[in-house]
Parts: structure tokens; C-alpha cells; sequence
């Protein structure tokens, strides 16, 4: 299913490994947009804004599934430019406000590149400054009067999906993933697959998997996550289902940093971390990394000396 028409009235972008989406207002012709994708890629947004909501169409407002930096990086940039407020749920408010860095990575967990360098991955606390405001307490949606918000926490304290009953469309965040987000190849190529939430930056399982089978029970017909293509039909159906009724044994990794033991948060930011587990092999690659840096250094300085 292609990322940039979702399906009527739903359009995505993807930035680099992170997908954001525009969804018309079919009433009055407005839009929101869902997320801001990476950091620098303001200018590529508003051109694939206004190639499918018309030239100089800005949103009515923008919401967040949630606010890790892959999902906010464009975000006080365009909130100025278009001087539209900012939607998110109470419990991502530290994270967006400056009050609380978000629990830390976990590296051991989920293999793969993307895992291993997650340590140095922003996690805040990001001072957004802008209009920023709680998601209505009712479920509504501002800007979409057909949708609701779905609270699917666990991957973040505040993380929320977005639905639409009619033709049940799903916009999941990082609830769950169509890739294996861990996986450099896997992002690479970007074959659609089912997974649990990125791994490394997940850090209460036990609410993740509830979220997910609080996702499945909406019977959606498409899915569009944070990260990987949008998934549709009795293959993404089936996949979803045995995705909940499955969590601990398919998404869960067997050991890591807040399994058993997830990060206590509330509504000033973390409470509570567990102790950091020892990966040894994200320590062997990211000292090889180090050591490569200081090699292509010191090859430099004894060329500028000759």
C-alpha cells in the first residue's frame, strides 16, 4: 500500500524511517497533520502539504501520537510557521514542556543496528513553547469530527492512536509497527511485516501489549504506523490478531532493561527506572565505532603534517 495516498483522505511522508500523516476534514476542506517526523525536514513537509491539500494549505492544528524525537522533529518549526496549536495526551506533557527526559533506551533488547545505537538517540526533554494543549478528555479528535483517539501507552506514557469508524482506519503511531524497526535492513528494504512496538525504546511492555489488544479489538481495515508501509486486508487482520493474542511471546524480548520491570512514570515525568542491563555487544560496536572515528582522525592530522 503506497505511504503517500493512504487511502482517501489520508496521506503520509515518510522522513528518512519515520512516517507523518495529513487527513482531511471532509466538512469544511480543513486538514491536521499527525506528527512531524525527524529533525530538518520542515521545508519537505510543507511541500508535500500543499501538493495534497493545495497551495499554501496549512493544518487546523497538529496532533501527536506521542513525543519521542523521531515523531517531533520538525515540530516547533512548523507550529510557528503555521501558528497552529499542538495536540497531545496530559501524560506526554513533561516530555514536550522540558519537566522530563523520557526513560532511556534500552540497546540490549531487539537486535540490530538501530537497537545498538539508541543510546545516542535525543531523549529530551524537548521545551516545545508553543500552543500546546491536552487532547479532549471525551475521546474527540480536534479538527476530525469522524475520529476518536485510542490512549495505547507503553511505548510511551502518553502514547495514542487514532481511528476512524468509518472504514475503520487506523493511524497507530508506534503502538505497533508494519517493520522490523530495529533492523536496518528491514528499514532498508521496507517489507511490510506486523511487529510490537521499537524495542529499544519501549519501556513498559505490559501496557504495550494491552494497547495493541485494545487496537486489534477495532477490527481496522488499514493500518498506518509510525514506521513501515501501510497495511491492509485479511493478511494485516489475521497478523494483528495473532500479534495481541501472542504479545508476551512474539513482541516481549526475553531479557532487557524494563522487562518484568517497566519504568515508573507520572504526570511530572519519570518516577522510576530500573537498573540498566550490560550489553556487551553494543559496547564492543559502539567502541569499534569510537575507535574507527579516532583512526580517520589521526590519518588526517599525519597527512596535514607531511
Amino acid at each position: 500500500m503506497p505511504m503517500d495516498s493512504v487511502t482517501p483522505g489520508v496521506h503520509g511522508l515518510r522522513t528518512v524511517m519515520v512516517n507523518l500523516f495529513g487527513v482531511a476534514n471532509p466538512t469544511d476542506g480543513s486538514w491536521v497533520l499527525i506528527d512531524t517526523g525527524l529533525y530538518l525536514h520542515a521545508s519537505r513537509i510543507k511541500a508535500w502539504a500543499e501538493r495534497n491539500f493545495g497551495h499554501g494549505s496549512k493544518p487546523s492544528c497538529i496532533l501527536l501520537t506521542h513525543g519521542h524525537f523521531d515523531h517531533v522533529g520538525s515540530l516547533r518549526e512548523l507550529a510557528h510557521e503555521w501558528n497552529v496549536p499542538v495536540y497531545a495526551h496530559p501524560m506526554e506533557m513533561p516530555y514536550l514542556t522540558g519537566r522530563s527526559k523520557y526513560p532511556p533506551p534500552d540497546p540490549s533488547v531487539g537486535g540490530g543496528v538501530f537497537a545498538l545505537l539508541s543510546d545516542i538517540y535525543p531523549a529530551g526533554p524537548v521545551n516545545f513553547g508553543g500552543d500546546l494543549r491536552c487532547l479532549p478528555e471525551d475521546g474527540s479528535v480536534p479538527g476530525l469530527p469522524e475520529w476518536r483517539w485510542v490512549p495505547t501507552p507503553g511505548h510511551s506514557p502518553g502514547h495514542v492512536s487514532f481511528f476512524r469508524d468509518t472504514g475503520r482506519i487506523l493511524i497507530a503511531g508506534d503502538a505497533f509497527v508494519t517493520t522490523k524497526q530495529e533492523s536496518l535492513i528491514s528499514v532498508a528494504t521496507q517489507r511490510p511485516e506486523l511487529h510490537g512496538p521499537p524495542a529499544y525504546f519501549t519501556p513498559d511492555w505490559q501496557a504495550a501489549g494491552l494497547s495493541v489488544k485494545r487496537l486489534a479489538a477495532l477490527q481496522p481495515n488499514i493500518v498506518a504506523c509510525g514506521h513501515g508501509l501501510p497495511m491492509g486486508g485479511p493478511a494485516m487482520s489475521e497478523a494483528l490478531d495473532f500479534l495481541a493474542d501472542h504479545f508476551e511471546h512474539v513482541a516481549v524480548p526475553d531479557h532487557g532493561r524494563y522487562v518484568g520491570n517497566p519504568a515508573v512514570t507520572g504526570e511530572c515525568g519519570v518516577v522510576h527506572l530500573p537498573p540498566r542491563t550490560f550489553n556487551p555487544l553494543q559496547t564492543a560496536f559502539v567502541g569499534a565505532a569510537i575507535a574507527g572515528v579516532v583512526v580517520v582522525a589521526l590519518r588526517r592530522g599525519v597527512r596535514a603534517t607531511r
